[in-house]
């Protein structure tokens, strides 16, 4: 056996009403005066952090936006530097943490993510920022958090319909780890016990959505999730939504739960020891048709028409897919991609294509 595996440097804090405890984390830091980001949705939480700082030393930023737009960016940087903010404090989805990430990275300083949904983006060095329509995607510790808190009472608030999209967002992370070109014994045994975590905890949400141990097992699950994201690469599942979030403004979680089971399906005559522990993780059959029926019974979106993607941007979407792709199990090529990215469009079944 041969193999390497790197444990990223993050602190991680988990359990029920941790989050008061962010101050203590930041000044362990070494750091008092923090900038605390967030949706405009969740300001008000955003604002209880801050209350938890004396002598109100924390500001709030709250326009933080989908795919990271440089606009947004350089308007939280100003308000950085004006503030003389010596740590970013995420509190919120991928939204507020990618924001965070690109401040990190353009200032150097210090970061606790406080996640309230499973997307895992606040335990991996990589960063997608969207400038001009188009989204790019690069990997660098300068932006991993430095800690993160799981407090599982943060999410007990998220809709069990984005619950539902938001982890399969996380399962995807560790379906990609599980066929990854660098991929590892330790991340697939991780990999394989978030897909089983989530898959058991989603449809308890969504039948019980104020189920803290329903929630604190996603929470669970997401954490390996997006761990298997922060150790090995990613491969075609991203850089598919990628290309559709950047260039056509998609909802990102939704993306994500709609393309999961197609291109796993894609993947499948390419990665048959992957295939067999992501149905395994799903007491299914087949890995592709477990994720479709898991999709269907938390009633998530179907297709990309359902979330606004434009028919005639398929042949785009297709050509910007080939661009700069990732290492990948199966070789793409333009016209298997524009036909999987069809079947999506219209809410088809998945289905695996002769290599």
């Amino acid at each position: 056996m041969r193999f390497e595996f790197r444990a990223l440097p993050a602190r991680v804090l988990f359990g029920a009403g941790r989050r008061r405890e962010t101050p203590e984390l930041a000044r362990q830091l070494g750091c008092t005066r923090p900038l605390i980001i967030s949706t405009p949705e969740q300001k008000d939480l955003a604002d209880a952090i801050a209350s938890l700082f004396s002598e109100a030393r924390a500001h709030v930023f709250s326009e933080a936006a989908m795919h990271t737009p440089w606009n947004v960016t350089s308007r939280a940087l100003a308000v950085a530097q004006g503030t003389g903010a010596d740590s970013l404090i995420a509190v919120g989805g991928g939204s507020a943490i990618g924001l965070a990430k690109a401040l990190a990275l353009r200032t150097g300083l210090p970061q606790i993510a406080l996640p309230t949904t499973y997307a895992g983006s606040e335990v991996t060095p990589i960063i997608g920022e969207t400038q001009d329509g188009e989204k790019r995607t690069r990997r660098t510790l300068d932006v991993l958090p430095e800690a993160v808190i799981y407090d599982v009472d943060l999410t007990l608030t998220l809709p069990a319909r984005l619950s539902a999209m938001s982890g399969l967002n996380a399962m995807a992370h560790a379906v990609e780890a599980l066929y990854a070109v660098d991929a590892n014994p330790v991340t697939s045994i991780m990999a394989e016990q978030g897909i089983a975590a989530l898959a058991a905890a989603l449809p308890e949400i969504l039948a019980n959505p104020a189920s803290r141990d329903a929630r604190s097992r996603a929470q669970y699950g997401a954490w390996l999730c997006g761990t298997c994201l922060g150790s090995v690469g990613m491969a075609l599942h991203h850089k598919v939504c990628h290309v559709l979030g950047g260039t056509f403004d998609l909802p990102h979680a939704d993306t994500h739960a709609i393309m999961l089971a197609h291109v796993v399906a894609y993947q499948a005559g390419a990665a048959p020891h992957a295939m067999r522990r992501i149905a395994r993780a799903l007491g299914a059959d087949d890995a592709w048709t477990g994720l479709h029926a898991l999709g269907t019974r938390l009633h998530v979106p179907r297709s990309l028409a359902e979330i606004g993607m434009p028919h005639e941007g398929i042949g785009r979407a297709a050509e910007l897919v080939l661009r700069e792709t990732y290492a990948n199990p199966r070789t793409p090529d333009h016209d298997s991609i524009r036909a999987m990215l069809e079947r999506a469009w219209r809410g088809a079944a998945p289905q695996p294509d002769a290599l």
